[in-house]
Formats: structure tokens, sequence, C-alpha cells
């Protein structure tokens, strides 16, 4: 039996292990979640730490505003 488009999303989704940034809940720090790929890459250079730091006050914001879902734009432009 072949999976349907929503099992086939949640099995790629794991695959890329998607993590916060200092692998705590969200709930707890504010931080995006993002793979773990990406995540490496942006802690590598001084630009990406601070589009990282961005991104985490932004979602910060979001959240003390009651939001579900924060834009901040590092996902801008990636299909997932």
């Amino acid at each position: 039996m072949a999976l349907r488009k929503p099992q086939k999303s949640l099995k790629r989704w794991t695959k890329q292990g998607w993590r916060t940034a200092s692998g705590k809940k969200s709930s707890e720090t504010g931080e995006v979640y993002a793979p773990k790929k990406t995540i490496k890459k942006l802690k590598s250079t001084k630009k990406g730490r601070a589009k990282l730091a961005s991104a985490n006050r932004a979602k910060r914001v979001a959240t003390s505003k009651g939001k579900q879902y924060a834009k901040h734009g590092l996902h801008k432009g990636k299909k997932r």
C-alpha cells in the first residue's frame, strides 16, 4: 500500500531532523524549529548566527502576542 501525501510529508519531515538550535523545546526557549542541517550551517558563520538570532526574536515577539506561527524568514523561498 502506497503512502498518502500527508504520510509522505511527515516521513520527509522526520528524516530532516527538525529541532531548535539549543535542542530544547521551543515552548521553553522561544526558538524557531529548523532542520538540523540548516541550524548547523547557520551556526557556522557570523552572518548565519545573526540571521538565527533575528528569527528567534521574531518568534518570541509573535509568541508573546499569542500567535501560533511567526513569519521569521528562515524558510522563505524553501520548498519543504
